[in-house]
């Protein structure tokens, strides 16, 4: 019985929604809690999150990052291998 009550309810409701949408000229639902936001609003947003995102990947004119060459690279590759073959020899002799 409360399920009948329950679908009638619905299909009561998706229609005024459409009804709704059809009167306003946009989706149905779209006059419920949507926003409108200027175009001068958006730009000053945008070139926020642009001057945000500048800083991150350090465009704001700082220090240039430093790279590690291969050579350098490989040299530490190399000791952290030793480093590990100690370390799992020693725990094995434990054993």
């Amino acid at each position: 019985m409360q399920l009948r009550r329950a679908a009638a309810i619905k299909e009561q409701i998706d229609a005024l929604e459409s009804e709704l949408g059809k009167i306003l000229g946009g989706p149905a639902g779209a006059g419920s809690g949507a926003r409108v936001m200027s175009a001068s609003a958006r730009a000053r947003i945008a070139a926020a999150q642009k001057a945000r995102w500048a800083k991150v990947k350090g465009n704001s004119g700082g220090a240039p990052r430093r790279h590690m060459s291969a050579a350098a690279r490989a040299k530490i590759a190399a000791a952290a291998k030793a480093r590990w073959a100690k370390a799992k020899a020693a725990g094995r002799k434990s054993l």
